[in-house]
């Protein structure tokens, strides 16, 4: 085994500890774990991402059902559009993007630098959301939720996590949190489910477009990822997730920032 790919697999217990503390983050780090650590090239690490992050949340997210911390109502409601949006995203949109987008004298947009100039974007507005304080909201008898608004921002979401490879938990919290009038603990738990059956139905269409997948790999990086997990879950049990949070975000922030300047000058 590589040295690059053992400081992968011990990197990927990050991943999912902060699925397992926050309910989100995992794909901001794994993908630049896969491309940047492990040498995997962007189209296929964000496929890695989509397994790695699917089921990790899953077994997170069973965890989190077992605490009646689930509300499976809402996982339908905002996954069913998700799950069909990022399965054309992967299965259709992304094989027939060109290689080679366009070029001009001094610079060429390949389809692998806008990949992760578009996922720097996302790690930069997700670490915005993080850095600043949410607010909780509970639905009442005369504040009813909004089912097309939650269907459209299931679409919406499916459609940016099935192009950059991410889970989409990121956005998937402040969205029940805001807009589904979710509790935060609730809120963690329903990402969770909607983040696991989005991501491995994108894996699946990827599968389907003839990719050629490295299953040692991933499975030796998705069993990381697992272990992770519950150690998240118990350091959120002595730290406060505001500030779990809050730290986060500001590293997702500065790692948004270096891959847009590696990309885009330093490559």
């Amino acid at each position: 085994m590589e040295i690059s790919q053992l400081i992968g697999y011990i990197l990927a217990v990050f991943v999912g500890m902060t699925l397992g503390m926050l309910g989100s983050g995992g794909s901001i780090l794994s993908v630049p774990i896969l491309v940047y650590v492990m040498g995997i090239e962007p189209t296929l690490a964000t496929a890695y991402s989509l397994f790695v992050i699917g089921t990790t949340s899953l077994v997170g997210g069973i965890h989190k059902a077992k605490q009646k911390l689930v509300d499976f109502n809402k996982v339908v409601l905002f996954g069913i559009p998700a799950v069909i949006s990022v399965f054309i995203t992967r299965k259709i949109i992304v094989p027939r993007i060109p290689d080679i987008i366009f070029s001009i004298e001094y610079f060429t947009l390949t389809k692998s630098v806008l990949i992760m100039i578009v996922f720097a974007i996302v790690m930069i507005f997700a670490s915005v959301r993080m850095i600043k304080p949410l607010k909780e909201k509970n639905c009442t008898d005369a504040e009813k939720l909004n089912y097309n608004k939650i269907a459209l921002l299931g679409i919406c979401i499916g459609l940016l996590s099935g192009f950059v490879g991410a889970g989409g938990g990121f956005l998937i919290v402040p969205t029940l949190l805001i807009f589904a009038k979710t509790p935060m603990k609730m809120a963690v738990g329903t990402s969770l489910f909607i983040v696991s059956s989005q991501s491995l139905i994108g894996f699946i269409g990827d599968i389907m477009s003839d990719q050629i997948i490295d299953w040692k790999l991933l499975e030796y990086f998705t069993l990381a990822s697992i272990i992770g997990i519950f150690i998240g879950n118990f350091i959120s049990k002595k730290v406060a997730d505001e500030k779990l949070k809050i730290s986060f975000g500001w590293f997702v922030l500065s790692m948004g920032i270096y891959i847009i300047i590696r990309e885009l000058f330093l490559s």
